[in-house]
């Protein structure tokens, strides 16, 4: 019998050799890369893991996950926690998992911007985060940067609600989130912080099990909410809105000097107005317009629009720079104004106040015959407002009707005002963009700031001789930069989603309207059906619905268009006052025009921009949110001594769950459970958008108009359940159907300032 040679197996590396390999790789290490690095068979690699215990034992080695790298060191793939920004806005994370009794103080990793970034995947402070890590440069204060490949985990935000004491100690926390109504969470004996009862306070879970209440304990006092003009405390909070300028802040703000002509061209000549609500407190816009005086462009207009020059007090990386940042956008109450920037700045050096010499940045287009922009430059000025209007006031001039303010002001300013706006309607009006009509309401409130009712502003011509200016300086904006190549913030707004077309089309044949199907989708199309409705009892419905249907405005760093208008670029530059994308825009203007200082920093590219666009759009989300809640709350608080009257509305939107009512009076939303709608059982028909009785076939559809009574009003939560009255229509019984839902779920829709060019506020 001939014995063959049995093959060696590979030798086992040394402890040196190991501790070498771990440490030269960038990628993962365990033991499958090392048994493969080196040869190993399956019969040796269990004497490479006892190796590798060793070597772990004794601490040349960390385990992670089960993967392996040098102890004090992160490997390429870190599980960390973001836990602030640096002074240059940057996230700093440190990994999640640390011994600092071994190896001392975390590493601080600065987290890097990816190129393409959109609304919603930016990480946050308070985000669990997975990196994918390197070492910085030696330079760097933190010793690494790391690219966030997943966001794990959301901050954990605290329970916001009212606290009710109880007689024997402790007490009740009823959430203010509708979501949470019914939920309360149980607060037991020296876990109140001394919270009076009615304070609005926050509260972290302590315990949470599968029966009986959940514990929680009060972390935080937030004051008082036995005024109505606490309420929006409650979205302040439960949204984490900054609300508190820290003192370097303030401290900047108060040392910043009026600008004076070094550097700028003088404007303070030209009767330049700003036009605003009656209310506003800020006015960061000016306009101006004349016959344009060149034969070549007989019939035309040149028109200036200046805005207040906020990059001249907000420089790149200042303490207020940092802040403006971190809020985005200023956030309006009915009650209060959460500004993005210190009254300071806001509501005196920056607001063009008349008559006082302010700095600007202004842009003055040529506008031909037919409406449209032939020409236009930008333009660092000095300026002087030469009267504050308000819409009204300024319509009532122009109707022939003027005040002791207007009336000299009406021949010279406001009349070429007005004949420049119906010359730029012509090019909009081909230029066909989106013609909602959706009435906005505004909230009065009464001295000692309990609601006082409810309107819905008429829309004039004053109005939108504004917003088509503004859009005209918008458009100016993101065309210089574009030829100038110097990266900048967008307003881009997506055409809307195949399937959102397609349930707009299914419900638009239920009204015996027919939309499109296939081909190039444009505004037009939807403007179409929109006069179709016009005058209708639709009308208002249509409108909502088509809104739902079209996709959210936001901003990006890359431009793919603006639907909703009709343009190809577009970027807000406007409202720096308010909105941190126009500050951004005004410094990029800056660097690309070199009109001085406060300019874009070299830095600041497109990756860079990318995370600024995504920031602040969730922001603004985040700032509309909290203005919607806090105007329901208001009305549900006026409702909460009205139990048991009746109102007339409609259906705003049918799930399975029930029926949601608009009401014709104040705009309130309401619910309506599907148990409680008549004697029969009711069932969900989505191709119908209707909720059908089984046995009797009575239909409650979308648009319907009905009649219900105020059962319950939850003002903290700015909740309100209906009963109804009304009777539905008759129709065949049958099984319910299926179909793509309605746009937007059939609950309410907020009106969306985000697609809508220049919505003024107070």
């Amino acid at each position: 019998m001939i014995k063959t040679k049995k093959k060696l197996p590979a030798a086992l590396p040394s402890r040196q050799e190991i501790l070498a390999f771990i440490n030269a790789q960038s990628g993962k290490v365990g033991t499958r890369e090392i048994a493969r690095a080196f040869g190993l068979k399956n019969t040796a690699r269990a004497e490479l893991k006892r190796m590798l215990r060793d070597l772990a034992d004794a601490g040349k080695i960390e385990r992670r996950r089960n993967k392996l790298h040098k102890p004090g060191t992160l490997p390429p793939m870190t599980l960390a926690d973001i836990v602030s920004r640096d002074r240059d806005g940057e996230l700093i994370a440190v990994p999640a998992e640390w011994d600092e009794e071994e190896h001392g103080a975390p590493p601080k990793i600065r987290i890097a911007v990816p190129r393409r970034l959109r609304p919603g995947e930016a990480a946050e402070i308070g985000d669990r985060v997975l990196l994918r890590t390197e070492a910085a440069e030696a330079d760097d204060e933190a010793a690494y940067r790391g690219r966030v490949v997943k966001i794990l985990d959301r901050a954990k935000h605290r329970t916001l609600g009212i606290f009710r004491s109880l007689p024997g100690g402790g007490g009740r926390l009823i959430p203010v989130d509708k979501k949470a109504l019914g939920r309360e969470l149980a607060i037991p004996h020296g876990a109140t912080a001394d919270a009076a009862d009615g304070e609005l306070v926050a509260a972290d879970v302590t315990k949470q099990g599968r029966y009986g209440l959940t514990v929680a304990r009060v972390k935080e006092r937030l004051g008082s909410l036995k005024g109505e003009r606490a309420v929006s405390l409650i979205a302040i909070h439960a949204h984490g809105i900054p609300q508190v300028f820290g003192r370097e802040v303030v401290a900047e703000a108060q040392a910043a000097k009026p600008a004076d002509l070094a550097g700028r061209e003088d404007w303070r000549s030209l009767p330049l107005v700003t036009i605003d609500p009656v209310d506003a407190k800020d006015h960061d816009d000016a306009v101006h317009a004349a016959p344009d005086c060149d034969p070549a462009n007989r019939g035309g207009h040149v028109v200036s629009v200046a805005i207040a020059d906020v990059s001249h007090y907000v420089t790149p990386g200042s303490a207020l720079d940092r802040e403006a940042l971190e809020r985005g956008n200023s956030v309006y109450f009915p009650d209060r104004v959460v500004p993005m920037l210190p009254e300071r700045i806001s509501n005196d050096l920056c607001s063009l106040k008349p008559q006082a010499d302010r700095a600007a940045l202004a842009v003055r287009m040529v506008i031909g015959a037919d409406g449209r922009k032939r020409s236009h430059s930008f333009h660092r000025v000095l300026m002087r407002s030469a009267a504050k209007l308000h819409y009204a006031q300024a319509q009532d001039a122009i109707d022939e009707q003027p005040d002791d303010l207007t009336a000299p002001l009406r021949a010279p300013v406001l009349n070429p005002l007005h004949d420049a706006y119906r010359t730029i309607k012509r090019a909009r009006d081909a230029r066909g963009p989106l013609d909602l009509d959706l009435p906005e309401r505004k909230i009065l409130l009464k001295p000692d700031g309990t609601l006082d009712r409810v309107v819905t502003p008429q829309r004039l011509d004053a109005h939108r001789l504004i917003e088509e200016f503004m859009i005209l300086a918008n458009v100016a904006a993101a065309e210089t930069l574009e030829r100038a190549g110097v990266p900048l913030v967008y307003r881009v707004h997506d055409e809307p989603a195949r399937e959102k077309v397609e349930a707009l089309r299914e419900f638009l044949q239920t009204l015996d309207i027919s939309f499109p199907k296939g081909g190039v989708l444009r505004p037009e199309h939807f403007n179409r059906v929109l006069a179709q409705v016009k005058g209708r009892n639709a009308e208002n419905l249509v409108n909502e619905v088509v809104l739902r249907a079209q996709a959210q405005a936001e901003y990006a760093s890359e431009n793919y268009g603006h639907f909703g208008l009709a343009l190809r670029r577009y970027a807000h530059f406007t409202s720096p006052i308010r909105r941190y994308a126009d500050l951004v825009v005004h410094r990029a203007l800056i660097r690309a025009l070199k009109l001085g200082h406060g300019g874009l920093p070299a830095t600041a590219d497109a990756a860079a921009l990318g995370e600024i666009a995504a920031r602040i759009s969730t922001s603004e989300r985040r700032a509309m949110a909290a203005e919607r809640e806090t105007v329901d709350r208001l009305i549900a608080h006026h409702m909460a001594d009205r139990i048991g009257a009746t109102f007339e509305g409609r259906i705003a939107g049918v799930t399975r769950a029930g029926l949601f009512v608009k009401l014709d009076e104040t705009g309130a939303d309401g619910f309506i459970p599907a148990r409680t709608i008549g004697d029969d059982y009711f069932q969900y028909h989505e191709a119908d958008h209707a909720m059908a009785g089984r046995a009797t076939g009575e239909t409650y559809r979308l648009g319907d108009r009905v009649t219900v009574r105020l059962v319950e009003a939850v003002p903290v939560a700015g909740a309100l359940r209906f009963e109804l009255l009304s009777a539905g229509r008759r129709e065949a019984p049958r099984a319910p159907g299926r179909s793509r839902r309605l746009p937007g779920r059939g609950k309410r829709a907020a009106r969306d300032e985000r697609i809508l060019p220049h919505k003024r506020r107070g």
